[in-house]
Order: C-alpha cells, then sequence, then structure tokens
C-alpha cells in the first residue's frame, strides 16, 4: 500500500483537482490515537492496488491546518479516524472511527 502523505495546502488543492480525473481517498488519522491506528492498519491491510483510487494520509497532528481546512472546504465534521471521499471536486462520502472499511470507500469512489 503506498500512501500519498498530504503535507500541504497546495497538496490539498492538487488532490481536489486530482478528483476531478479519478476518485481520492483521504485518510485523517490522528498518531495518538489507537483506534486510529487501528482503522488504518484494517484499511491497509484491505487495499487492492488494483482500485483505481488515489489515497491520501493526513497526520492531523503534525497538519491540522490541512485537516481545518478540509472541514471548511467540504462541510465534513472533523473527526479522527476519518476517511474521505473525493470526486470531482467534492466530497462524495465521509465515515469515521469502526465505520472506516475499505469496501465502503471503495463503493463509494465508484
Amino acid at each position: 500500500m503506498s500512501w500519498n502523505e498530504l503535507t500541504s495546502l497546495e497538496q490539498l488543492e492538487t488532490a481536489v483537482n486530482e478528483s476531478k480525473e479519478q476518485p481520492v481517498v483521504i485518510f485523517k488519522h490522528s498518531t495518538r490515537c489507537n483506534i486510529s491506528s487501528m482503522a488504518f492498519d484494517r484499511l491497509q491491510r484491505s487495499w487492492d492496488n488494483g482500485e483505481n483510487v488515489k489515497p491520501y494520509y493526513l497526520d492531523l497532528i503534525k497538519y491540522r491546518d490541512i485537516s481545518n481546512q478540509i472541514v471548511d472546504r467540504f462541510g465534513v465534521m472533523h473527526q479522527s479516524p476519518q476517511v474521505i471521499v473525493l470526486k470531482n471536486g467534492h466530497s462524495v462520502y465521509d465515515t469515521s472511527h469502526m465505520g472506516i472499511s475499505y469496501r465502503a470507500v471503495i463503493d463509494a469512489a465508484k
């Protein structure tokens, strides 16, 4: 599993633009939270690189400004862990904690 680390607001803009060509998944991860680590591990173990989805990883402890921008831009409530699916520049799906599943993410990205 090869995640693209999200580390700048410019990179978030790139991800939004990429979502116009292929679905983008953003995993918002709190490195201080065991539940977040479990959800991230479960998602990684299930990931099939054959899917036409570009995955991004956001360490929201380090990059809280990006997390705040996601809340403002897409109107999703901040949670951690959280998965957001972008298509055509918009959030089409978000969920958090134990609701995070590979199948649900891929289904939302279709």
